[in-house]
């Protein structure tokens, strides 16, 4: 399978993740963090941790800064700006009764009828 180049689909399927959700929602609330405080809101060692990082890292979401022997991490606003665009370019569309959106039953193909 091909792998996706959309920066727009990399984005979002960074947040698809309930790990990576996690790490982001931690980010979010305390700006930047070092590498070894994630795996307080994940149930996930270290090594998952560091991939989900890299793979936050590869879609846009984050950037690291190295401090000593440690990465800190951050949300680029960029990221989170692009994220408001995608959501807020969705909408429900028209609104139309509920009958409307019945899937019509199938029906099989015609047999010929012999009749005696």
């Amino acid at each position: 399978m091909k792998r996706p180049t959309d920066p727009d689909v990399l984005l979002l399927q960074a947040t698809a993740d309930p790990t990576r959700l996690s790490i982001l929602r931690q980010l979010s609330s305390e700006g930047a963090v070092c590498a070894c405080d994630f795996s307080d809101c994940c149930t996930v060692g270290q090594p998952t941790v560091s991939h989900h990082l890299k793979v936050l890292r590869e879609a846009g979401w984050v950037t690291g800064e190295r401090r000593g022997t440690w990465i800190w991490y951050a949300i680029r606003p960029e990221a989170v700006a692009r994220f408001r665009d995608l959501a807020g370019a969705l909408n429900a569309g028209a609104a139309r009764p509920a009958a409307s959106l019945a899937v019509p039953a199938h029906t099989p193909a015609t047999q010929p009828v012999n009749h005696p």
